[in-house]
């Protein structure tokens, strides 16, 4: 929950407050803000001594868990364009 106030503040403070003229500066800074914190992620979990053998152990659930919301997503996009576009001309 913490991290959707967060988010929401700073979607306020961005939409009202922010000015336009550092939008290049911000967009850079998240980038390297982004990357530092995936870095600090990967060291993380490098750091854990079962890692890889955690990860062999999750492979077949974390395939699953992965590949069932592509599958959904590709039925219910294909599902809406034939929908949305049932009455448009090729």
């Amino acid at each position: 929950m913490a991290i959707i106030i967060v988010m929401s503040i700073g979607f306020l403070i961005g939409y009202f407050i922010f000015p336009k003229k550092w939008k290049g500066k911000n967009d850079r800074i998240q980038i390297l803000l982004t990357t530092l914190l995936i870095f600090s992620m990967g060291v993380s979990l490098g750091s854990r001594e079962n890692f890889l053998k955690d990860i062999i152990g999750m492979g077949w659930e974390s395939l699953v868990l992965c590949v069932l919301p592509i599958i959904g997503s590709i039925i219910v996009v294909y599902g809406l364009s034939i929908v949305a576009f049932k009455n448009k001309k090729h």
